[in-house]
């Protein structure tokens, strides 16, 4: 999935930049520190200081790989102030919808994958119920289809 598209939002844009930066910069570094002093311990082959320093740099080098494949392949969601045309739920959108069937009321702020965190109240582009909302306008009512069990929710506000 090399042209694989990663939505986030310019909070989110600038948070990963600020992750990159301290994994080149702080972490990556101590990180050679760490395995200096393991193996000025001596033998490498009983080392755990060692394989763990070495363990230690390996997933250092995946998360900024990661990253830096993130931000090259990062789709900065706009927020629109425009209101001259209807709105529909899109990435970016803050939806407050009602669960019909218990009648409870959320709000959750549409972003990418990489941003998604349920208990911030983000949920991901792609998850079942955004797939169900997405281009809807305020007052639908949409089936859940892929949910375990399915179940209809009310559009009541798209900021």
């Amino acid at each position: 999935m090399p042209s694989e598209k990663f939505y986030v939002t310019q909070e989110g844009y600038n948070d990963l930049q600020r992750e990159l930066e301290d994994l080149v910069h702080n972490v990556r570094p101590q990180v050679i520190v760490e395995l200096q002093e393991a193996r000025a311990q001596g033998d490498l082959s009983e080392n755990a200081d060692y394989d763990a320093a070495r363990e230690h740099q390996a997933q250092v080098e995946a998360r900024i790989r990661e990253v830096e494949a993130i931000l090259k392949q990062a789709e900065i969601i706009e927020e629109s102030e425009d209101d001259s045309h209807q709105k529909v739920i899109h990435i970016g959108s803050v939806v407050t919808i009602e669960d019909l069937s218990d009648h409870e009321i959320a709000t959750y702020t549409i972003v990418g994958t990489t941003e998604a965190d349920p208990f911030e109240g983000k949920i991901s582009n792609e998850s079942p119920v955004v797939q169900a909302i997405l281009d809807k306008k305020e007052g639908d009512i949409v089936k859940i289809d892929k949910a375990a069990i399915p179940y209809e929710v009310k559009i009541l506000e798209i900021k």
